[in-house]
């Protein structure tokens, strides 16, 4: 024991003194990619829509908005059983798993370990006789313990870069959330305009059945030629083609809904007609950093940025000495009746040093491969910020024009329904015949299929606008990597 005591401070001495000469030099970092501030992005000053103070950012169930207990039901189906949510949470998990890999990995590790043996001991060797040239079995039982310092905080950079991993899955799990209701919410309004078209259809084959009656009779009585006859029959072989392209649709919107529901072939048979809802699209005045906490997937490439940084940090800790500190504690003995005496005691106890004295070209290597994937990180996310203003403003501008097309529809719509009204005037005062007032209703149908469509329009630009600006989503932009968060605002992952 006396012996024992001045070994370590020498050992302890000797590791103080070796490890400002046992660093390897750090290359300096000269090519950092630059990342892109969002608060400096805007939209251009021509956009504008209708600002409403209560509804300029997306609600977390934006959808409610519509007022529709059918749409409510098939998302909340979906948000349950969706196969794209199952996935994006399993990636969540094993990020999760990842994470708790690294911190397990941080402090004191201890062992356990038991092993017995029969063994011959040579008789020319260390022991000599009568242990060496005879058999003898020996056990040992033994608890070890490890301590790692993380002097230069490597674990601490591997925690935080797979917390960032964890915080970038969560953010793709809300970003899979929105996308996938935003596409219900499409397909569903596409499947009632199909529906509401039909509907307006077969008025119009309704009405072009009663003028083709009225042609043949006026010709019958020679008051109009076959041609009339023909071209109403053209007219209705047009519908009945546009009626068979509408219900092929309808019929594709419903197998589109099927998938993302999780839902099997005889679901979806009660869908009930529900009348399309007024479009009211809202944008706010301003963006910049309000965008990033409300886009999921600008969260998502931030989180990467900060992982990233963190395995950078990491990978510049190996370039220093590793000092840990190691010790066991057992019994060893030859005989297993005097394993538990006290003489059968063992123990250890010393620090663990590593220096990278000739691994600097592998160490350059990785810090090189780190410092690439972050520039690739970043770049990503430079990318996915112009990408989001992008499509905030490619809706809106879409919208803005829509909303002219609007306009200029309800002035047609108005004018056909007042030659309509004056049509049935004339006709009752026997002024026109038949067949002119049921051309003009034809008009007012057709008018009408064409707003149905441009609300459909309308409808589907609203909620890719929703999506472009975050969906409901939200999330802190001044959280950092060092603590968990759950930037999933929509509901709980686990």
């Amino acid at each position: 024991m006396p012996l024992f005591k001045p070994s370590i401070k020498i050992i302890c001495l000797s590791c103080i003194l070796i490890v400002p000469t046992g660093c390897a030099l750090i290359p300096a970092d000269r090519g950092r990619l630059p990342q892109l501030d969002v608060a400096q992005v805007e939209l251009a000053e021509h956009i504008k829509l209708p600002q409403d103070t209560h509804r300029d950012w997306p609600q977390a169930r934006w959808w409610q908005r519509y007022d529709d207990a059918q749409l409510d039901r098939l998302i909340e189906q979906a948000l349950q059983n969706a196969p794209t949510l199952q996935i994006a949470a399993t990636r969540v998990e094993t990020a999760h798993a990842v994470l708790a890999q690294n911190r397990a990995e941080e402090g004191v590790n201890t062992a356990f370990n038991a092993d017995s043996n029969r063994r011959r001991y040579s008789g020319t060797g260390l022991f000599p006789a009568p242990i060496g040239g005879n058999y003898f079995n020996e056990t040992a039982v033994q608890v070890q313990a490890s301590y790692d310092f993380d002097w230069w905080g490597k674990r601490r950079a591997a925690i935080a870069a797979a917390l960032g991993e964890e915080n970038a899955r969560q953010a793709e799990y809300a970003q899979t959330e929105q996308t996938l209701t935003a596409v219900i919410v499409q397909h569903y309004f596409n499947l009632q305009a199909g529906w509401a078209r039909l509907d307006n259809l077969q008025k119009m084959l309704d009405a072009q059945n009663a003028l083709l009656a009225d042609k043949r009779r006026r010709i019958d009585h020679g008051l109009a030629a076959g041609d009339e006859r023909r071209t109403a029959e053209a007219d209705i072989a047009g519908t009945q083609r546009l009626q068979a392209a509408i219900s092929a649709q309808c019929a594709r919107e419903i197998e589109a809904l099927r998938p993302l529901l999780g839902a099997d072939h005889q679901a979806l048979t009660e869908l009930r007609v529900r009348s399309l809802p007024e479009p009211s699209p809202t944008l706010p005045s301003r963006l910049g950093i309000e965008l990033l906490a409300r886009r999921p997937d600008l969260q998502a490439a931030r989180w990467r940025v900060e992982a990233a940084l963190s395995r950078i940090e990491a990978t510049e800790a190996a370039f220093y000495p590793d000092i840990n500190l190691a010790g066991a504690i057992g019994f060893d003995s030859l005989t297993l009746e005097k394993l538990l005496k006290f003489d059968s005691r063992t123990l250890f106890l010393g620090p663990a040093l590593s220096l990278p004295l000739f691994d600097s070209g592998r160490l350059r290597s990785r810090l090189d491969s780190a410092r690439a994937q972050r520039d690739e990180v970043i770049a990503d996310y430079n990318q996915s910020v112009f990408a989001a203003v992008h499509d905030v403003a490619q809706e809106a501008a879409t919208l803005q024009g829509l909303q002219r097309e609007r306009e200029a529809q309800e002035h047609t719509t108005t004018a056909a329904n007042h030659l309509f009204a004056s049509a049935e005037k004339r006709f009752e005062a026997g002024l026109l015949d038949r067949s002119t007032v049921l051309s003009a209703d034809l008009v007012v149908l057709r008018q009408h299929d064409a707003r149905l469509q441009l609300q459909n329009q309308e409808l589907s630009c609203e909620i890719a606008l929703i999506k472009a600006l975050g969906g409901g989503f939200s999330a802190s932009p001044e959280t950092r990597v060092g603590r968990a968060v759950d930037i999933s605002s929509n509901k709980p992952i686990r």
